[in-house]
């Protein structure tokens, strides 16, 4: 799904579309260099799919799915500090964790839309 995002995503020449097409291409690679679809690793994944990778991980542990529970907060929480320096870039992941009261706060807030 990772190249047909970009695919659909087009040719368009804004900045917001070639960082759109940036994190459809690049959410799945992993900062070890054992994700998908080019292997990339480290800093040649670009930040926008960094962050990316860190949030759907994220979202898709604390919601349920047909094949699993969501996970709580906290046990999602762990799974990414898990993944630092593996999954996901670790600078990054410091910094997930340094804004997670507000972080929090924002996800209680747009539950309640």
């Amino acid at each position: 799904h990772c190249k047909v995002g970009v695919d659909i995503l087009g040719d368009y020449d804004a900045d917001v579309t070639r960082m759109a097409r940036d994190i459809a291409l690049t959410h799945h690679e992993r900062w070890d260099g054992t994700g998908y679809p080019n292997g990339l690793k480290g800093e040649a994944i670009p930040i926008s799919g960094r962050i990316t990778s860190i949030i759907d991980v994220y979202d898709a542990l604390i919601s349920t799915r047909p094949y699993k529970k969501a996970f709580t907060v906290e046990e999602a929480l762990q799974k990414i500090r898990d993944g630092a320096g593996h999954q996901f870039d670790p600078t990054l992941v410091d910094h997930f964790f340094a804004i997670q009261d507000e972080f929090q706060q924002q996800m209680r807030a747009l539950a309640h839309e």
